[in-house]
Order: structure tokens, then sequence, then C-alpha cells
């Protein structure tokens, strides 16, 4: 047997512990495993059966033992070993039994101290690795607190979420935020990758699944399971749309997102970093549900122009008014409601309608979100009818401008007048 030293050992052991978070067993099996590594490179074979490390923790002492088969007549020494033999080892042995022989080699210590140590940091990294790798992995798809560490070269943000960094990539970044180091940070575990170190973990601050676990923490009627958040579509740092149903009458569950004097959405908003969000009523009505998801703008009709398995679409009819705030600024607000409700809408003014509808057109979209977001409102710029009155505009400046000048040529003949005279 090797001396180890039971007080270092057991130290070492609550340190790894500690620090680590890898359990005694792991340990003592991946040191045990080490000790067999070096027996059989001290002895150049790659295989050995039998053998194994037996750790003595109370008197901090190793060895190396190979297991024999007990037999009356023995025709495989390496293997096997005769009755009378195995009593001198264990008066209490019988035929068929098995007998541990210490097999530890003279000198072995320092090679085997050696040989150990790689195998041991090895395992210990691997068993490191897979205890990280393991509790993120339970971890993944929540919401989680961290420290921002630093923004690197490529402008991923490292975020310290306990015993490793996470990576949050730009793209998951909420566009314009300034990421400070040491800043306290919630982020939500979007994926985690097992690598030959420790696990890669994918985070983002601007995930719509954010929004929900946050309603969660602040809302206890969903987290009760009587408001339900159906369905939510988010532009991160701009605005976010939710929509909630309640299992229970009694219950409104805008009201209850909203909370007492908007106390629970305030402290929503405040996590966003003032982001807006709007609480749309669910509903199974799909006329009520895009309404209610076009708000704040007030609609006039709604008609369902298809509803099957491929197509759902929609034309929504509004105010003129209420033309520019049921787009939104460069289309969002029909851009999220059509995330939201999975319903493509299309939005025309009561004039728009009247004037189709009196030169006999078919009704066509004003607004092709599905392509070209970023261009809705340039396309309504764009319309012919809007394209006609500027024209009449300009023409009507260009007649203004001519009589202005006419009685500024009036006003010289009258100068050239008073001066004959």
């Amino acid at each position: 047997m090797i001396k180890i030293g039971a007080g270092n050992l057991n130290e070492v052991f609550e340190e790894l512990e500690r620090e680590k978070g890898i359990s005694r067993d792991v340990i003592v099996s991946s040191l045990c495993d080490a000790m067999v590594a070096a027996y059989k490179k001290h002895l150049r074979v790659k295989e050995l059966t039998n053998v194994e490390a037996i750790l003595d923790e109370q008197g901090g002492e190793i060895g190396i033992f190979k297991g024999k088969t007990v037999v009356k007549k023995v025709e495989d020494p390496e293997n096997e070993i005769s009755l009378k033999e195995a009593k001198e080892i264990d008066e209490d042995v019988e035929l068929g039994d098995e007998v541990k022989l210490e097999v530890t080699p003279e000198q072995f210590g320092r090679i085997a101290a050696q040989a150990a140590n790689q195998v041991l940091v090895q395992r210990i990294r691997e068993a490191e690795r897979n205890l990280v790798l393991n509790e993120f992995l339970d971890k993944k798809g929540t919401l989680i607190t961290g420290i921002i560490q630093k923004v690197d070269d490529r402008r991923n943000v490292i975020v310290n979420i306990g015993k490793i960094d996470a990576i949050m990539p730009r793209k998951e970044q909420i566009p314009g935020e300034y990421y400070k180091p040491g800043n306290r940070i919630r982020v939500f575990v979007l994926n985690v990758k097992e690598t030959t170190r420790l696990p890669q973990v994918i985070v983002s601050h601007a995930h719509p699944e954010i929004v929900r676990e946050l309603f969660e923490l602040e809302v206890p009627e969903i987290e009760d399971n009587i408001v339900e958040i159906k369905s939510i579509s988010r532009e991160a740092g701009y605005r976010t749309k939710i929509a909630v149903w309640s299992n229970d009458p009694e219950v409104d569950s805008v009201g209850a997102c909203i909370g007492p004097r908007g106390s629970r959405i305030q402290t929503i908003v405040g996590e966003l970093k003032n982001e807006k969000i709007d609480i749309v009523r669910y509903s199974l009505d799909p006329v009520e549900y895009i309404v209610n998801a076009l708000s704040p703008a007030r609609v006039v009709s709604v008609d369902i122009m298809a509803d099957d398995e491929e197509n759902h679409e929609a034309l929504v009819v509004v105010p003129d008014d209420q033309l520019s705030l049921a787009i939104g600024r460069e289309g969002q607000n029909v851009r999220l409601a059509h995330k939201l409700t999975n319903w493509k809408i299309d939005i025309k003014s009561t004039s728009q309608m009247e004037r189709a509808e009196a030169e006999g057109q078919g009704y066509t979209s004003e607004v092709n979100y599905e392509e070209e977001p970023e261009n809705e409102v340039e396309d309504i710029m764009n319309s012919e009818e809007l394209q006609q009155e500027i024209e009449e505009e300009m023409n009507q400046s260009a007649v203004d401008e001519e009589d202005f000048a006419t009685e500024e040529e009036v006003a010289e003949e009258s100068s050239e007048d008073e001066a004959e005279e």
C-alpha cells in the first residue's frame, strides 16, 4: 500500500467538493481509476482483468489489488488461486470465492503519483464539465440572473451566471442598450452546447420568453394558472404585445397583469428598460382577437378573407385618423399584431375603401409586412390616391406662386406710376 496521509486526503476532498461541487465518491473513483491506469502503464500493458485500486480513507493508504478465483487445482495462475493459499489470506474463504491480492509494485509511489495526477486532473475536469452541463441543461429555457463581465471585440457580452461565463451574441442584445461591466442582468438561457472544456451557454436579453418569465414572477394569477399567457410578440427594446386569458370569469386577465395602480406592469417595464408593453385580451373569436391585437387603434370593421389550414387573412378597416396608429411606426403595430395572432392583417382606411368601392375596384392590400416590413408606411405614402393629392397640392402651390408674382408686378407698376407723377 502507498501512504498518502488521511489528513491531507480529507482536506483535498473537502476543498474539491466545496469549490468545484464534485462529490467525494466521484473523487475517490477518479483516484482509483488513475492508480489502475498508472499500474497498466508501469507494466506496459493495455488490458488487465480483475485489477482494481482500493483506497483506505481512514488509514490514508491506497494500493493495487488483483482478484483471483479460489479453486482446487490451479490451471491459470494469473486468475486462480488454490484453496490452501487462499485460507492463509482469509480463513472463511470457500471454493468459488474471489480473493483480492495486493500487487502494488515496489517503488511505485513516484510513478503512480505522476500518472495519477494527470488522470485525476482529467477526471476532475470531466466531472466538473458534466456537473455544469447537467445544471445548465436543467436551466435551459429559464430566466437567470448574472453579472456583466465585459464586452469582447466581437461585441458579444460576457455574463457570469455562477460557475461559468455565458455568451450573449449581438443578435440577442437589445438594440441601443449599454451593457456596463459589473451590472446585474436578467437573461434567458437560450442554448447549452457541450464542448471539450466547460459547456458553452448562450443567453439572450431580447427573447420574447423573458417577458413571459417576468410576468410569471410578478403576477401570482399566472403562476397559479388562473391567468394564461396565450401568445407573445416582441421587438426587443421597442414594443411587446402579450395576449392573456382568464380561466376564472371573476378574474380580469388584463387587470391582473396591470396590477393595483399599475404596480405590476411598471415593475416589468422597468426591468425591460421602459420597453412599451401592450396587454391584449385573448379571444377565441378571430375578429375580436384581431381588434384587440391592433390596439390602441380603433377598428371600424374586420372581414375574414381566408381562414383555412394554410392561410389566415383578414381585411381591417380603420378611421382615416387611425390609419397611421394602426400601422405603427415603420409598420411595427400591425407587424406585432400579425405575430401575436398568426393572422395576415391588411389595413385600409374608410376613405380608401369608399374610393375603391366607388371605382368598382377590388380590395388590394396596402400593407405587405411579410415581405418588407420596414417599408409599410412607405407603401402607403406611394399610394395612387395620396400621389394624386400631392400633385394637386403642388399644382395649387404653382398657381399661388403665379398669383403672388402678379401682385409683385402690380406693385412695381404702381411704384413706377408714382415716380412719374
